[in-house]
């Protein structure tokens, strides 16, 4: 079974495409738009608490910039974070995690912001707090205000199962509801983690040819690099 495991394929790379909205509708319409160059708004900042799919949502438009053979980086920030000047040259650049950077970094994406608004580039920023609650400088925290600032909402259980019921069926995998909602009493909260588990447990099916039941995800659980629980 360690083979099994070992070998779980990767979460499906993050796009705006596979992004469940829920409460977030008009935010996706306005990244939809600022893709395609309908939205006049080119500085967005998206705040929320771990798992909500802001970090989703800022790697999505890099890669969406990029499939449309425009230039776009994206990165997560750190203490030790630099900006290259480079970066002033990019349509697009998201930058999550904007609460690690440290003063050199905080001083380089202010300058970043500055550069891109001349030249014509799009930023976009994350953060778990709205901008005046970051522990930052106010002349950045001052220029995370001027663009779209929007509060990236956590779906809710209802929503999630929703979600799990669709990936399940994109997999021809017959996923009973008390499967869903133990996952969602025991197991991660964030959406890309719960579709993991479920492709764990697909496998885990089709590797001990059982049926994907309850017992089957209490059994996979059960295994010493089995389905991640939820925290305490």
């Amino acid at each position: 079974m360690s083979q099994l495991l070992l070998d779980l394929a990767p979460p499906p790379a993050p796009t705006l495409d596979n992004f469940v909205p829920g409460g977030n509708a008009e935010l996706l319409g306005v990244l939809r738009r600022m893709v395609s160059d309908g939205e006049p708004e080119r500085f967005v900042y998206l705040w929320g608490e771990p798992g909500c799919g802001r970090s989703h949502l800022l790697q999505a438009m890099a890669r969406a910039f990029r499939e449309q053979g425009r230039s776009a980086t994206w990165l997560s920030c750190a203490p030790e974070t630099a900006f290259d000047a480079t970066l002033a040259q990019q349509d697009a650049v998201a930058v999550d995690d904007v609460e690690g950077l440290g003063p050199e970094g905080q001083v380089g994406l202010f300058n970043l912001y500055n550069a891109l608004r001349e030249g014509g580039g799009r930023l976009l920023v994350s953060g778990p707090l709205p901008p005046g609650r970051l522990p930052l400088r106010e002349d950045l925290v001052t220029r995370l205000t001027w663009g779209l600032v929007y509060q990236v909402r956590r779906l809710s259980d209802a929503e999630k199962a929703e979600a799990l019921a669709r990936h399940a069926a994109a997999r021809g995998m017959r996923l009973p509801e008390e499967v869903v909602h133990y996952l969602l009493i025991h197991g991660r909260r964030d959406l890309p983690a719960l579709i993991a588990m479920l492709d764990l447990l697909d496998r885990y099916s089709l590797e001990t040819k059982r049926p994907v039941t309850l017992p089957l995800l209490r059994d996979a659980m059960q295994l010493p690099l089995g389905l991640p629980r939820r925290q305490p």
